[in-house]
């Protein structure tokens, strides 16, 4: 077939069997040589994530195939993940911007959202902060989930927060959503004004030993996002010493720390953490209730007095 016949499917056949045989690591949105190829490709050719295959048939003009092949090469050649190629990654079925400023969505608690996180919240909430934002893709779905909530987004990383700015903008959400920068909840008072409904987090947890071990697609990340000290739950343990003073009294926490799951369980044996199931994805999410946060303060190195 000469260069000026080639088709969608060509094209996708191509990249993933130019991917299969580089070694790449697929975890920032795909998980295959095949899907990394449309994702690329349709950045190119404008198509949405959910394509019909009927298209597979239709010719990629040799400009437009340069312009595939390029991509594609970058990918390989730089291992960078695809999302940052194409700065968009999709989270929730809402696309969002990113860049090497934040980390690629992919958290399973998109699933929780679709479901409005039943069983855990009976009533939708009225205040909903994302802490460790990046991008905003999780408070930024929830305000979609809850059309009446207000949603903080929240992140330490100045430049972090020049992207969430981005998708706030591109999701025209200004009266509902706001982003604000702060270690933890250092730039929040305690007040009513600060007291959420639920809290949800998916903030840096990986481990020293699976940081040395990543693979090269990951050193595009920031580190801020994903780096926790030895065990990976430096962040976390203060997250659990803080959360209550800035949850309503039926508030929940829900947080993502992933492998670390075994080492958080193994730090707090005497916590009944929620560990939630999904169809998709590794889960590693927990939730707690305000109540259980103050039950527990001080296994988390809490005085009563404290909590």
């Amino acid at each position: 077939m000469s260069a000026n016949t080639e088709t969608i499917g060509d094209m996708l056949e191509y990249g993933q069997k130019q991917f299969e045989q580089s070694d790449l690591y697929f975890g920032h949105g795909t998980d295959n040589a095949w899907d990394e190829a449309v994702y690329l490709l349709s950045s190119v050719l404008d198509l949405p994530p959910n394509a019909d295959r009927s298209l597979l048939d239709n010719s990629v003009s040799i400009d437009d195939q340069k312009k595939i092949k390029a991509l594609y090469q970058r990918r390989i050649n730089e291992r960078v993940p695809a999302p940052y190629i194409t700065k968009k990654a999709w989270f929730c079925s809402l696309p969002f911007y990113v860049d090497e400023r934040v980390i690629v969505p992919r958290s399973p608690i998109a699933e929780l959202i679709y479901n409005q996180f039943q069983p855990w919240c009976p009533e939708s909430p009225n205040k909903i902060l994302d802490l460790c934002t990046g991008s905003g893709c999780i408070g930024i779905a929830c305000a979609y989930a809850f059309e009446k909530a207000q949603v903080v987004l929240s992140d330490i990383s100045a430049d972090a927060l020049e992207v969430t700015a981005i998708n706030i903008v591109t999701h025209d959400l200004h009266s509902r959503v706001t982003a604000i920068e702060s270690d933890l909840f250092s730039a929040f008072d305690g007040s009513d004004h600060n007291s959420f409904d639920l809290i949800v987090s998916n903030p840096p947890y990986v481990d020293a030993d699976d940081l040395a071990k990543m693979p090269d697609e990951y050193a595009h990340e920031p580190d801020l996002a994903l780096a926790s000290g030895d065990d990976g739950l430096d962040f976390t343990r203060r997250l659990l010493r803080e959360a209550a003073n800035y949850l309503s009294e039926q508030g929940l926490l829900i947080v993502e720390v992933g492998n670390s799951s075994v080492a958080l369980e193994k730090a707090f044996p005497q916590v009944p953490f929620t560990w939630l199931e999904f169809t998709e994805g590794d889960g590693g999410v927990f939730v707690l209730t305000r109540t259980q946060l103050r039950q527990y303060a001080e296994c988390f190195g809490l005085s009563s007095d404290e909590s």
